[in-house]
């Protein structure tokens, strides 16, 4: 687990709610459970700051980052798709855009982390359509045209686009692999328990997990094959995820509320 990737983890899953903000001591010690040294945390953060994604800001506990706005609404985003309160039912309509030019890998990624899947060098394709695929096409530069597919689902042509666009078997592949290597990390957490290894086995399945929104269109039922895995794979996920909570909250506010502490009880010496 990467410092940057770990840290975008924290502030989407526990800092967003908690006002999106915290002093780099409080970043620094919980990511330590994670095995994340102070030095690559220190790093991240200032890698961050670059990219556009925390602001510098003074805390009462001393020197923090908060999220920028920017950073709010992908974590947001993010947040609707891992615990999936924002998903809507299948109009019968792929978003199908054809580009008039090369793609960057780094724009590829994004439109994958948006839902689309490639039917080669010059078309992608989404179960349905989002705003930002046009911000993310300007910002790159490539002109492009954008046109609504309609499918029955079930139909030939529909299964066509879906084996073209998506690997659905290595996806399948993956999500049975989740559970099988997650499953060991979060039943070994019990009511014997400390908070600390609650919150440390919460936060490595919510990293894996996440893994799946830049590899998973999060297609419709109606376009999945039967007994698909990934159905299983996120009841496992909500179930732990639900259980681990209380304990990996408590965990944070604890960190949270040491650090404010000995930073005022320093300035009070």
């Amino acid at each position: 687990m990467q410092a940057r990737s770990a840290l975008f983890d924290l502030y989407g899953d526990y800092l967003r709610p908690r006002g999106g903000r915290a002093p780099v001591a409080a970043l620094v010690k919980l990511l330590a459970p994670l095995g994340i040294a102070p030095p690559a945390v220190r790093t991240a953060v200032s890698r961050m700051v670059r990219q556009g994604w925390l602001h510098p800001m003074r805390l009462v506990s001393g020197p923090g980052y908060l999220l920028t706005p920017k950073a709010a609404r992908r974590l947001d985003e993010a947040a609707a798709r891992i615990y999936r309160t924002g998903r809507v039912s299948w109009d019968g309509k792929f978003d199908l855009i054809l580009l008039h030019g090369p793609l960057a890998k780094r724009d590829a990624a994004r439109l994958t982390f948006l839902g689309y899947g490639s039917l080669g060098e010059h078309a992608w394709v989404a179960p349905r359509a989002t705003e930002e695929v046009d911000t993310v096409l300007t910002d790159a530069g490539v002109p492009y045209e954008r046109f609504s597919a309609a499918h029955a689902a079930g139909s030939p042509g529909a299964a066509e686009v879906v084996g073209k666009a998506w690997d659905l078997t290595g996806l399948a592949r993956s999500y049975e692999e989740f559970v099988s290597d997650l499953r060991p990390v979060v039943t070994t957490v019990n009511a014997r328990s400390s908070d600390e290894e609650a919150y440390a086995a919460r936060f490595r399945l919510v990293h894996s997990w996440r893994s799946f929104l830049f590899r998973d269109p999060q297609l419709p039922t109606s376009l999945l094959p039967p007994r698909w895995p990934g159905t299983s794979a996120a009841g496992f996920f909500d179930r732990h995820a639900t259980r681990l909570r209380p304990a990996a909250d408590r965990y944070v506010e604890r960190c949270l509320q040491s650090v404010t502490r000995s930073r005022v009880g320093f300035s009070d010496s």
